[in-house]
């Protein structure tokens, strides 16, 4: 058995978003008991982290440490829209675009300060991302 489901999600400029609610929702309409959760975003300038959701400023912290990390510069060999798409790309797919997530008693398992982010590297931008629920 598996289900799946799309949400759409409107993303700031280098901003992180929870999608934690929208994963819970999808494994609850599942009816899924036991198995896997896979989420999905297909951007190349947004990926998908578990981290603490506690403390909106340790977002804030993340960003600007990737942006150390990861300047945007206009000497990138290619550059599509910005300089921040191009830095966009390096960040996404470091970060990555997929996460696995196990379901057990019907709920994505997460620690108590674990959500899931949806992190934007460039926008904003109207984006998506898929949940998809498989039973074991």
């Amino acid at each position: 058995m598996s289900f799946m489901k799309k949400y759409a999600l409107k993303t700031q400029f280098e901003g992180m978003h929870e999608i934690t609610a929208q994963i819970q929702e999808a494994v609850k309409e599942s009816g899924v008991q036991e198995g896997f959760c896979i989420v999905h975003s297909n951007h190349t300038t947004a990926s998908l982290l578990v981290t603490s959701f506690w403390d909106k400023r340790g977002h804030v912290d993340f960003m600007e440490e990737i942006d150390k990390l990861i300047p945007t510069r206009y000497d990138y060999r290619h550059q599509f829209d910005t300089p921040t798409d191009a830095a966009g790309h390096i960040k996404s797919a470091l970060g990555g675009t997929t996460l696995t997530l196990i379901v057990t008693g019907g709920k994505a398992l997460l620690g108590s300060s674990q959500g899931v982010l949806f992190a934007e590297f460039d926008g904003p931008r109207d984006r998506q991302f898929f949940v998809k629920v498989v039973a074991d």
